[in-house]
């Protein structure tokens, strides 16, 4: 189970997420989209989603800080450990609560908006779901194994497992003395690394690049002499055709 979950499931993931991305852009490029329902109403999507999208900006900002930037480097930087510390804890709690307060505003607007109700596919609850997990877990575990003065140090067991595996030897003992609530954390999240080909959160991938090259729009001004009414004409009138 251990060579399972830290050795082949990363991996796994990984696969299907290409895969899966390769595979939509392929033969589903219609469906490449949010599959926005700010028609149907707009008023709290306009709060709700700019929380979300803050949120997990930060929640991901930091995972890529914690887990790929290596401890003497910070260290080099004059960020000790204690400040660190600080930083995750603080940071990291104040960016999982936006990311979970808005989508929780989210659902809310979903479960109440009859038409956007509507429009929400079995898909949609299976990756709201995993996705309120793994940020949940994720708040879970570094609550409960912190506390002001010192906490759990990830960054000595999780993080060189995480980088161990762009190195194809996966050191999977040093998810052995890993808490439980961070390995489930971290299943979760791989979990929702695999789904997202398969979900609506394929638009991570998107970015109009096209319109950065699109032509120019020529506005062309109106004859001054055609502004206005145009006077009435008595008799038929010639045919341009």
């Amino acid at each position: 189970m251990k060579t399972l979950l830290w050795g082949a499931l990363p991996y796994i993931a990984v696969v299907l997420l290409v895969a899966g991305t390769i595979w939509r852009f392929r033969y589903d490029k219609f469906g490449w989209t949010t599959r926005s329902s700010q028609v149907y109403e707009s008023r709290l999507l306009n709060v709700a989603s700019p929380m979300f999208h803050y949120g997990i900006l930060f929640v991901v900002v930091g995972h890529v800080m914690g887990l790929f930037v290596p401890e003497r480097w910070t260290d080099n930087v004059g960020l000790n450990e204690h400040t660190y510390h600080l930083l995750s804890l603080y940071g990291g709690t104040a960016a999982g609560v936006l990311a979970v307060l808005g989508i929780l505003m989210l659902l809310y607007r979903r479960r109440t908006n009859a038409p956007v109700f509507k429009a929400t596919t079995a898909n949609d609850k299976v990756m709201y779901l995993v996705l309120l997990a793994a940020i949940v877990l994720g708040m879970w575990a570094k609550l409960a194994h912190s506390s002001v003065s010192e906490g759990y140090d990830y960054r000595q067991t999780i993080a060189p497992w995480v980088r161990s595996l762009f190195t194809l030897q996966p050191d999977i003992d040093r998810m052995a003395g890993v808490p439980l609530l961070y390995r489930i954390h971290a299943v979760v999240g791989l979990l929702l690394i695999a789904l997202v080909p398969f979900t609506r959160l394929i638009h991570m991938f998107s970015a109009p690049v096209q319109y950065l090259f699109r032509p120019y729009v020529v506005y062309r001004s109106r004859d001054e002499g055609q502004l206005g009414a145009r006077p009435e004409r008595r008799g038929w009138e010639k045919s341009k055709l």
